[in-house]
């Protein structure tokens, strides 16, 4: 029997998953990968603003209730995930979230990894996670990290999700993901992030419009998508 494919996606708060790789995860995980979210924070500072308008909110009622909302939304969309809780606005991670993020590389040996733009002039968080996990992809390489320790692993394709202003993030996607099938999935987890009521229609209208353009480009009848762009070549054999 053929050992089950995975997927990584490292993030810094819990909405972000949500909004701009929902469609991926679900996708994937129906198609049989197992799916696993490393989400670098609870967005306790900056990513919660409904949570904090609630009567006695506190750091810690916060995390804990956007903890809970991050694990349904994993949970609808067919993925597990683990927290490292670095703090946000600033995402601060340390030597021992770094350490853990090269076994994770080396456990999962994922097919495929998704992560932050490089670029958010309004998010400095976005580009550090991305930054963490290119970075710890390399050193998960590196047989002096941990010698001796047995892994198999191969450094994967990396393929960079949506920003939230994609024009301020020299952000040009050169992948359009359909997701129709999966996007009743991905709406219902949209709902799951009462944190962040604000965000659901604008990412319902991102998504038609990348259906839309992924339909103009390619005549793939498509209704809703997702963009990535990949940050490494491929190597083919024949131009397609």
């Amino acid at each position: 029997m053929p050992e089950q494919k995975t997927g990584l996606v490292i993030t810094a708060h819990p909405g972000d998953f949500v909004w701009r790789a929902g469609g991926a995860i679900a996708l994937h995980a129906k198609r049989g990968y197992k799916v696993k979210i490393v989400c670098m924070s609870f967005g306790e500072r900056g990513e919660s603003q409904f949570a904090w308008k609630e009567p006695g909110a506190t750091l810690e009622t916060v995390k804990a209730g956007r903890k809970d909302e991050a694990e349904r939304a994993a949970s609808l969309l067919g993925a597990e995930i683990e927290f490292f809780d670095c703090g946000d606005y600033p995402l601060k991670p340390n030597e021992r979230h770094f350490d853990r993020m090269v076994d994770i590389y080396r456990e999962t040996n994922p097919a495929f990894v998704l992560t932050h733009a490089l670029e958010d002039p309004y998010n400095f968080d976005h580009p550090n996670a991305a930054h963490f996990a290119q970075e710890t992809r390399v050193v998960a390489q590196a047989m002096g990290h941990k010698p001796g320790a047995k892994y198999k692993y191969s450094a994967p394709p990396v393929f960079l999700f949506e920003p939230h202003q994609p024009e301020m993030c020299n952000y040009k996607p050169n992948l359009i993901l359909k997701i129709d099938e999966v996007w009743e999935q991905k709406y219902k987890a949209f709902q799951i992030l009462a944190a962040q009521k604000h965000l659901w229609a604008y990412y319902e209208r991102v998504a038609l419009n990348r259906g839309m353009q992924g339909n103009r480009n390619t005549g793939v009848p498509m209704t809703y998508g997702e963009a990535y762009q990949r940050l490494f070549p491929t190597v083919e054999e024949i131009l397609k």
